[in-house]
């Protein structure tokens, strides 16, 4: 029966994003029953396609991934794939018409991880962002506006941006592990070996617009969105200001996290704000 066989995808999902993030799960469930399985459907895609160029160091990534990526397209081709995190991803895909150049856009990024290790310019480091976080913000729109192509085209900006933000506080938190493991540097004019002060204010400045922006669009989505978004928003930005407060070597050293009862007390805090119409 086709539609077990979907249920089982749409739970495979749900699992790999609860396993592999505790903090993007907390915030998905905040989102209406109605959004929440296709968040993680696209969490699963990103996450397995993510996995593969960053932890599978005792097998050929170029080959997995050649075949991840042909798996890819025929299940959006086909509208199935006995890979249960493709099948449900591509349910997604085409029920609220995700163009496929967004999902081209990420499929480049991560094979430019199996490649690249140094982005030296601005114009290397914003392609890498853009294919990497600002398209899934985008997939994640997609969904929360259901199909309002008006409120989609006015909140793009702002959904990239705060993907941008996303994934630079996890370039920030990740320094050590990037750089030492797998010889990886994102930020440009930047010598990770030596990361000072001047330089991690800079990245944070960079961090924070982008936060500012993102904030714009999280006021204009759909209510059924607008609290889980905004708990994923207050986690990163706490992250964030942890990172700031946080010396350079301290950074370099150690992996910076928010521990479980500050989450919850930001959850808490983020309910109120959110039923009082304070966001």
């Amino acid at each position: 029966m086709k539609g077990t066989f979907d249920l089982v995808s749409y739970e495979c999902s749900k699992t790999v994003t609860e396993r592999y993030s505790t903090s993007f799960a907390l915030a998905t469930k905040m989102l209406h029953t109605s959004i929440r399985g296709h968040i993680y459907n696209i969490y699963g895609f990103v996450r397995f396609a993510d996995e593969i160029v960053d932890t599978f160091h005792d097998y050929d990534k170029e080959s997995l991934f050649d075949r991840f990526e042909q798996d890819l397209e025929n299940a959006l081709q086909n509208r199935i794939s006995l890979n249960p995190i493709l099948n449900s991803f591509q349910h997604t895909f085409h029920t609220y018409d995700i163009p496929i150049h967004l999902v081209d856009s990420f499929m480049k990024s991560m094979r430019m991880d199996l490649v690249k290790n140094i982005y030296r310019t601005d114009e290397e480091y914003k392609e890498y962002i853009y294919g990497s976080a600002d398209v899934v913000g985008l997939m994640c729109l997609k969904v929360f506006v259901k199909g309002d192509v008006k409120r989609y085209e006015s909140l793009k900006l702002s959904a990239m941006a705060l993907g941008s933000a996303f994934q630079k506080v996890n370039f920030l938190r990740d320094v050590k592990a990037d750089f030492e493991q797998l010889n990886r540097s994102y930020f440009p004019n930047t010598n990770l070996k030596e990361l000072d002060e001047h330089s991690k204010k800079r990245i944070v400045e960079e961090i924070k617009a982008d936060f500012k922006l993102g904030y714009s669009g999280i006021i204009n989505l759909p209510a059924e969105a607008k609290f889980g978004v905004y708990t994923a928003y207050k986690y990163y930005f706490k992250l964030l200001k942890k990172l700031q407060k946080t010396p350079s070597l301290e950074i370099k050293n150690a992996r910076i996290r928010v521990p479980n009862y500050q989450k919850f007390g930001l959850l808490a805090r983020s309910y109120v704000k959110y039923k009082m119409n304070l966001v």
